[in-house]
């Protein structure tokens, strides 16, 4: 089982790399097309990858989550440890909280494909999920025992 688990970790360390360069080129594009005036497409391809990326990685998070993760604790006291709290509430909580925004802003920039409203929802809720996403990222300065990959 040990083995399932580190395949696992690392994949979701290493999809981390993906989603974000994703997010970025898509808020760039986004930002950059509203600027240029275009109008936003009923299906964005860019936004719609970071969107996919967003999601695998949560699946692969919630298998680590609730199976194999020995970071993440059910028992009493886990608020006092900042380590086993981060994995099972923080980093949680964040990311998902992430993922929705990022939800949001593609389901609302569908609808609004025609008029040049879309680029700019795509932009501002993406971005306001990246950066809920790298704030919960364990990061190796941050002393949780994660490193880069």
């Amino acid at each position: 089982m040990e083995y399932v688990y580190l395949a696992a970790k690392h994949a979701h360390s290493g999809l981390r790399w993906v989603v974000l360069v994703l997010l970025i080129l898509t808020i760039v594009n986004a930002l950059g097309k509203r600027n240029g005036g275009t109008v936003y497409p009923a299906k964005n391809k860019l936004a719609l990858f970071g969107l996919i990326s967003v999601h695998v990685q949560l699946l692969l998070g919630l298998a680590l989550y609730f199976l194999l993760s020995p970071l993440v604790s059910f028992e009493e006291g886990v608020m006092s440890n900042s380590v086993t709290r981060f994995y099972t509430v923080e980093h949680l909580v964040g990311m998902v909280l992430g993922i929705i925004l990022i939800t949001v802003g593609y389901s609302k920039a569908k609808r609004q494909a025609g008029i040049n409203k879309g680029w700019k929802t795509v932009g501002i809720f993406y971005l306001i999920g990246l950066v809920v996403i790298l704030a919960s990222i364990p990061w190796p300065f941050r002393d949780l025992g994660a490193g880069w990959f």
